[in-house]
């Protein structure tokens, strides 16, 4: 479905509608490039496998490469189509995964449950980011991890792609201050922004947050 075909009273807003914008952009071909984000990779290294959570897993590419690195992964997203888009790369590349078509304004994992909890380039509004990213934050089992991934808000300058919306960028820090709010117990391990090539080049800044909730 295109803008100029979209019936009368179409609120994009809606969550409903939202879903189906997310599976007609999947349908037209993986957009997310071949391999993994650089900055989450940057991220787990070094980390032992375990159990591994990303929300908002799109078409899957960051999911399938946990699984390739020895992480149990289930990935979930809200569109079924990004979500078949993932199931053939996981089969293409020979690795399971669990597959979880979820709306997360309105589901949350099991609490204190995952060892390592994803979120990239998940860039909504701060009222929405206030309901998903505590849910990704409670899920994190003891010694486990949080890790979020978005492009800094230096990006909108300084960088390149990401939100127009400045609005939906944010910083480490802010997302860490706001999660600490929620849950004073999880520890900040990394909250730095990240660029792939120094200054006055141009390419993605990402924002990188790594919480770690302590063993009791």
């Amino acid at each position: 479905m295109h803008d100029n075909e979209r019936p009368a009273g179409w609120d994009e807003r809606h969550p409903d509608n939202r879903r189906l914008g997310w599976d007609e952009r999947h349908s037209h071909g993986d957009f997310e490039g071949d391999g993994p984000n650089p900055t989450l990779v940057a991220g787990v290294a070094g980390l032992a496998p375990g159990s591994a959570l990303e929300l908002a897993a799109g078409s899957g590419t960051n999911a399938v490469w946990l699984a390739s690195q020895g992480w149990r992964t289930t990935a979930v997203d809200w569109s079924p189509v990004g979500l078949a888009n993932g199931r053939a790369k996981a089969d293409e590349a020979a690795v399971e995964v669990e597959w979880l078509e979820r709306d997360l304004f309105v589901w949350a994992p099991p609490p204190r449950s995952v060892d390592l909890v994803v979120i990239v380039y998940l860039h909504v509004p701060p009222n929405e980011r206030a309901v998903i990213y505590p849910h990704a934050a409670a899920a994190v089992a003891p010694g486990g991890r949080l890790l979020i991934v978005g492009h800094d808000k230096l990006n909108a300058t300084e960088g390149e792609g990401g939100p127009q919306d400045t609005a939906r960028l944010f910083t480490a820090d802010e997302i860490a201050a706001e999660l600490l709010v929620v849950d004073p117990t999880l520890v900040i391990e990394r909250s730095e922004v990240v660029r792939r090539i120094p200054p006055p080049g141009r390419a993605p800044i990402d924002s990188l947050l790594i919480l770690r909730r302590p063993q009791p």
